[in-house]
């Protein structure tokens, strides 16, 4: 059952449900956007590390 359904009906089971999975698919959207940000800024840093990975 979809939410734009008609049969869909907001009882709790449903706003636990739909709340996990918004939190779970928040959390993983951030850490994704995250790791984006800081690739391009580590690629558009024009510092010279000493360090090279080791």
């Amino acid at each position: 059952m979809f939410p734009f359904s008609f049969e869909w009906v907001w009882d709790g089971g449903h706003l636990v449900f739909m709340g996990g999975l918004w939190y779970a698919l928040g959390i993983i959207g951030m850490g994704l956007t995250f790791c984006v940000v800081k690739s391009l800024f580590d690629v558009f840093n024009k510092k010279e590390s000493t360090d090279h990975g080791h």
